[in-house]
């Protein structure tokens, strides 16, 4: 299998300016459930309670994804990885710009290596 080609610093950009438009974090992932959206795995701006709120005790506000919405099957991935996806998106909103910095940091220390082996 063959690497990808780097970023280019446009493509870096371009995807820290996806991160930062997104609803601020952190996210969490809440099993939420009611007479509308049966089971429902959310992605959220507060942490779940371990209630799993039936609606309306919970803000619909504060729902930034879903994963899965079982009754009716509005949300329902064939893999049922409903909490592994919703894990994954929550962990993202965090975990993106962390690896956007740590990309900088590392082509910042390319460059500096660069610049010394030129100026040898």
């Amino acid at each position: 299998m063959n690497a990808p080609e780097p970023l280019t610093a446009e493509e870096l950009a371009e995807i820290e300016e996806i991160a930062q438009a997104a609803t601020p974090g952190p996210w969490y992932v809440r099993q939420l459930d009611d007479d509308f959206a049966m089971s429902l795995v959310a992605i959220s701006t507060v942490p779940d309670t371990g209630l799993g709120e039936r609606w309306p005790a919970f803000d619909h506000h504060q729902i930034v994804a879903t994963t899965l919405v079982q009754q009716p099957r509005y949300a329902d991935v064939a893999d049922e990885r409903w909490d592994e996806n919703a894990h994954f998106i929550a962990s993202a909103r965090h975990v993106v710009p962390l690896l956007i910095a740590e990309i900088r940091r590392l082509n910042r220390l390319l460059e500096a290596k660069d610049e010394e082996a030129g100026a040898s």
